[in-house]
């Protein structure tokens, strides 16, 4: 080739380098301005799922929880009443004149709350299963914090409310193997299987419903409100303003103040409450066991 041929097949050689590399640039753009574009897309769609999970109304509480808590009464037979609607204020129950009137505001993390249960959980239930006391039973969630990041204390409750909903005459049995199985506090707590497994021991109806009602987390709203509800007062039917730690246990509006792990202090103190221990109505103080 001469020099002018050479000269020429250089500026042809240079011009097609040039052409590649300006396809390959368009090419590149229109890659990155689609990734930004896909980008873009997902923070929209996250922005707006938080809106609208933010803004969507808060669905009603479960059935037989117009108190914010499920009463059982004889042979643990559940007091019906209808699901508390969001924002609406919590409805005093009412018990029989003469009748124990027990209400315990726990969180199925609280060790203390599962020492108050593994101390009277039986002689309480002698009580109930008579008639001679009703049991008011309120899961509230302030122990979050104590389930390496699981949420147990809110998850617990939650069940415990979709059990009341579908199954309230098996809430006695449930609440009695959560406490049974209570994990220790700082640990991740028992999980949504091993929940629904205890659920299954208590031999409730409508296990289907109770899974999903878990799995779902139905009334975690619900939760969250009630115990805001419980923290800031004024607590239905009680003279205590409100709950500042748990377990807080009211017999017939009154606060118990004794020991957790003596059943006597807890049986005087019922007695003592609800009035002369010679009334047939009033449990005996002698504890179970």
């Amino acid at each position: 080739m001469s020099k002018n041929e050479r000269r020429e097949a250089a500026r042809e050689k240079a011009k097609q380098l040039r052409e590649q590399q300006r396809k390959k640039d368009l090419r590149n753009r229109f890659i990155l301005i689609g990734s930004l574009g896909v980008v873009l897309v997902a923070i929209v769609v996250g922005v707006t799922l938080v809106i609208v999970s933010t803004l969507k109304p808060a669905g009603p509480g479960p059935a037989n929880m117009a108190s914010d808590g499920i009463v059982i009464g004889e042979n643990f037979v559940a007091q019906t009443t209808p699901g508390l609607q969001a924002g609406e204020t919590p409805v005093a129950s009412t018990s029989d004149p003469g009748v124990a009137d027990i209400r315990v505001y726990l969180d199925y993390m609280c060790p203390y709350c599962g020492q108050f249960e593994a101390t009277n959980n039986e002689q309480i239930g002698q009580w109930v299963s008579s008639g001679a006391a009703t049991v008011e039973i309120h899961p509230i969630s302030i122990l979050d914090r104590g389930s390496l990041g699981t949420k147990y204390s809110t998850r617990s409750a939650n069940a415990a409310a979709c059990v009341a909903n579908y199954s309230p005459d098996q809430f006695w049995q449930f609440n009695t193997l959560m406490f049974q199985n209570q994990p220790q506090e700082n640990t991740e707590g028992l999980d949504d299987t091993a929940i629904e497994g205890l659920i299954s021991q208590a031999g409730v109806q409508n296990t289907d419903q109770i899974t999903t009602c878990i799995n779902d987390g139905e009334f975690k709203n619900w939760v969250a409100d009630a115990t805001s509800r419980a923290l800031q007062g004024p607590l239905p039917g009680s003279s205590e303003e409100k709950v500042t730690g748990t377990p807080t246990v009211l017999v017939n509006g009154q606060k118990y103040g004794g020991s957790l792990t003596d059943a006597n202090a807890f049986a005087a103190f019922v007695v003592q409450t609800v009035g002369s221990a010679e009334s047939t109505a009033t449990p005996t103080p002698t504890p179970a066991g």
